[in-house]
């Protein structure tokens, strides 16, 4: 999260490495946090897959915009709207992982 929300902050308005690099961990380690925390008993916890589904759907769509960005900057071309898609969805992600209950 901090590579995303920091590499916006600081790369605007391209998307650099740090942001696809930080998008990709994002995936992974929520997967791996959310499969660890249903597989073990013993934490007796009631996941919210609500919000568990909406956060990976936005996860992924903060890839796949630093993805195509990153992409796009490479060849040359201007994507206007998607450097500030994936830092925005980026942001969204955060305050909904802080806000909802």
């Amino acid at each position: 999260m901090a590579a995303l929300v920091g590499g916006y902050a600081a790369g605007r308005p391209t998307v650099n490495a740090v942001m696809v690099w930080g998008a990709r961990a994002q995936i992974i380690t929520g997967l791996v946090l959310v499969g660890m925390a249903e597989s073990l008993t013993s934490l007796d916890k009631d996941l919210n897959m609500a919000k568990i589904g909406i956060k990976l759907v936005i996860s992924v769509l903060v890839a796949g915009f630093a993805e195509i960005s990153r992409a796009d900057a490479k060849r040359g071309k201007d994507p206007a709207w998607m450097p500030d898609a994936a830092g925005g969805l980026a942001i969204v992600n955060v305050v909904i992982a802080a806000l909802w209950t």
